[in-house]
């Protein structure tokens, strides 16, 4: 087991060194079947999205990392996925503070979760959006966290969320352009941040999240493009709007995490009827040892929701 494990990081090295004719699918496929081969009867960890303690109701202030931490580790997470625009600060002093607390704490900072878009006809947009994302990931990487959430983008042709939710995700492109223009938008885009991510050592997680994502094809249309082992996939339960199940199954091979969307109390958006022994199955099925990182995403106090999905997802995960 150790050899095999030695020999995907020396494939991974000679990659980088330009010598292999290995393909990012080798790569990912020896790995999985290393890890299948070191951990076939362990269940999946389970962490929590600090999104679900706050959920942009109200003042950062009222939901500090720190204390979602704090919470995660007294309700019995394995881990902690950060919402970046929920942090009060970015400051390495900080970070440092948050890797401390959750180490003391006996949690993994296992996820990150970003904002950035490359949906656009403009240059200097999306050179700033390039910059920023790899700005996020060296935050990743201070903060020792492996993998980090990425977005298309949308269209904005919508302008409020709620109607965009209401039209289930779907939305007018710019007037004067169609789907092939904004893929390569985004795949010349992303592939300006690999580099980093591979320096860094974080995988990019390119989301089902709206945009060219809303769609498992968008999805793996840049995956497979980009064909890097450095862009994988954060596959989310709650985004795919019609074949659900279907449309997960196509991602799950690619998935380096994923996030389980809970509604107890209503959705706050709209509510899915989740099967998550179904869920299980697949990725059992594509043999995902990694994270499942619950976003509770409904009405009820997230003090009552949390515990019950933690045990919702407990029991289906359990190996």
């Amino acid at each position: 087991m150790a050899t095999t494990r030695r020999n995907f990081l020396t494939s991974l090295a000679l990659a980088g060194a330009g010598i292999s004719t290995l393909s990012a699918k080798t790569v990912i496929a020896d790995e999985k079947k290393s890890i299948k081969n070191l951990s076939s009867g362990k269940p999946n960890p389970i962490g929590v999205s600090t999104y679900s303690f706050w959920q942009f109701n109200g003042p950062k202030k009222d939901a500090l990392i720190e204390d979602c931490i704090d919470k995660a580790a007294r309700m019995g997470f394995d881990g902690v996925e950060i919402l970046l625009v929920q942090m009060i600060s970015e400051d390495n002093a900080y970070l440092q503070k948050l890797k401390r607390r959750a180490f003391h704490s006996g949690l993994d900072l296992m996820g990150f979760s970003t904002h950035q878009g490359f949906l656009s006809p403009e240059k200097e947009y999306r050179d700033k959006n390039i910059e920023k994302t790899i700005y996020q990931i060296e935050l990743a990487y201070k903060l020792g966290i492996p993998t980090m959430r990425l977005n298309t983008g949308r269209w904005g042709t919508t302008k409020s969320f709620d109607v965009l939710m209401e039209n289930k995700g779907i939305e007018p492109r710019l007037e004067g352009y169609i789907d092939d223009d904004g893929f390569k938008w985004v795949i010349d885009s992303i592939e300006k941040c690999i580099p980093k991510a591979k320096e860094c050592g974080v995988v990019l997680g390119l989301e089902n999240h709206w945009g060219l994502g809303r769609t498992a094809e968008g999805v793996l249309r840049i995956v497979n493009e980009i064909d890097s082992p450095w862009l994988q996939v954060t596959a989310d339960t709650g985004n795919f709007l019609e074949d659900q199940y279907t449309q997960f199954d196509q991602i799950a091979p690619y998935a380096m995490l994923v996030q389980a969307k809970t509604y107890f109390g209503g959705g706050k958006w709209y509510t899915l009827d989740i099967d998550y022994n179904k869920v299980a199955g697949i990725l059992k099925k594509h043999n995902y040892k990694g994270y499942i990182s619950l976003e509770f995403e409904g009405q009820e106090s997230p003090e009552t929701a949390v515990p019950k999905s933690l045990e919702l997802l407990k029991s289906c995960f359990s190996g």
